[in-house]
């Protein structure tokens, strides 16, 4: 049997504090700092405790980015004496620090180049390749899979594949979809992209970035990522599974573990996500794979439903759940029409422009609802005003009530 992983996700009692903080921007950078240092579990490696010093000092706003990112260049580059795990405590601590800018950055580009550019963005100082494709077939003994391997896309073939699940994620309709048909959809999508595995190093954590900063730009402002910094291994071993059959083992492609990751992530759901569970040697596996269309149908408590959509758990760390009634209004106002500031008011049935504004449109925008049409140019003499994915989500919830 493949060795399994010797890292697990850490924990790092150094920063909960900064949970608490009545500062959203000290909270902001606390949850940028957490995700990128749990995303190092994913490839095995953990930070240094200079590295999260740093962190704690930018957390609490005594440096800047900046100057956090040449705080630890010139830590390595001073070193004179190296101690056999340095290399990898210097690539995890460069990483962490790439991926943490990254996080606060809102820019998001939606192609190819768009993920390259993640890449290299990661592993800028770290690798020589960093943002290039590879240009020779891989395979990985997974310790999940027993010592097998995923199959992953062809060197020659993953531009033009990258670009066909780009576009199709792109041209896909969410307007008509059920809720648990639109999380089943995400985790497929971010499977799809992971399994083309287009970089020599570094997949995993680049999947995990782009799925963020994707997710932000549908409409999901607000996630907890830590919850990346807490799962992020049993995160790679869900992709892993997800795209793995082997029918002389009976094994099937099983997304069931990533859309439970996501419906944690989006619903606030509280879905146990172990490890143990993934390997295809668990005796436990293949029953649980067996009641894939039950589990379909659980709450996070594990009560049966006699429908999904009613099984969506009521709570602040619901992402789609708001008690905004004028949110709620204006989302079933819009449903999938693309209108103006003059047609939205005039379909709820206000007159005053500036009450709209404050208590309609702007909330629904900050709770990433609603989008501007050309985000670009908030002025546009033809601007309107449409649902995001969020909201569509849920629109179409409440449709199911």
């Amino acid at each position: 049997m493949a060795k399994k992983a010797a890292i697990e996700n850490p924990y790092i009692p150094e920063f909960e504090k900064y949970l608490r903080t009545p500062e959203p921007s000290v909270r902001e950078r606390a949850d940028y700092w957490r995700t990128a240092i749990g995303l190092q579990a994913v490839d095995q490696l953990t930070v240094s405790d200079f590295l999260k010093q740093t962190a704690q000092e930018h957390i609490e706003g005594q440096i800047s980015a900046d100057e956090a990112e040449q705080r630890i260049k010139a830590y390595y580059q001073a070193k004179e004496i190296r101690l056999p795990d340095d290399d990898e405590k210097e690539e995890a601590d460069k990483v962490a620090m790439n991926i943490t800018k990254l996080l606060s950055e809102q820019s998001f580009t939606f192609s190819v180049a768009g993920l390259a550019s993640i890449h290299r963005q990661i592993f800028k100082g770290v690798f020589k390749h960093a943002g290039q494709f590879r240009d020779y077939d891989i395979t990985k003994k997974e310790w999940v899979l027993d010592g097998d391997t995923v199959l992953y896309a062809s060197c020659t073939q993953l531009q033009a594949t990258l670009e066909y699940d780009l576009e199709q994620e792109k041209q896909f309709d969410y307007s008509n979809l059920a809720l648990p048909d639109a999380i089943r959809h995400i985790a497929a999508f971010v499977a799809n992209i992971w399994q083309i595995h287009p970089f020599r190093e570094g997949n995993t954590r680049t999947t995990a970035v782009f799925t963020i900063k994707y997710l932000r730009s549908i409409g999901f402002h607000n996630i907890d990522n830590t919850l990346f910094e807490q799962h992020s291994w049993f995160f790679r071993n869900a992709l892993v599974r997800a795209n793995y059959k082997n029918a002389r083992l009976g094994v099937n492609n099983s997304p069931l573990y990533l859309e439970r990751f996501f419906r944690n992530l989006l619903l606030g759901e509280q879905m146990p996500l172990h490890n143990r569970d993934l390997h295809i040697l668990n005796k436990d596996v293949q029953s649980a794979e067996t009641e894939q269309v039950q589990d379909k149908y659980r709450t996070s408590s594990g009560q049966a439903q006699d429908k999904f959509e009613t099984s969506i758990p009521i709570s602040a760390e619901n992402q789609l759940y708001t008690e905004d009634e004028n949110t709620i209004r204006l989302v079933q106002v819009m449903r999938g029409e693309k209108l103006s500031i003059k047609e939205i008011m005039t379909a709820i049935g206000l007159k005053g422009r500036d009450n709209f504004l404050n208590l309609y449109l702007n909330p629904a925008i900050k709770n990433g609802f609603v989008r501007l049409l050309y985000p670009d140019s908030p002025r546009h003499p033809r601007q309107k005003y449409l649902l995001t994915v969020k909201g569509m989500m849920l629109l179409n919830q409440l449709s199911s009530k």
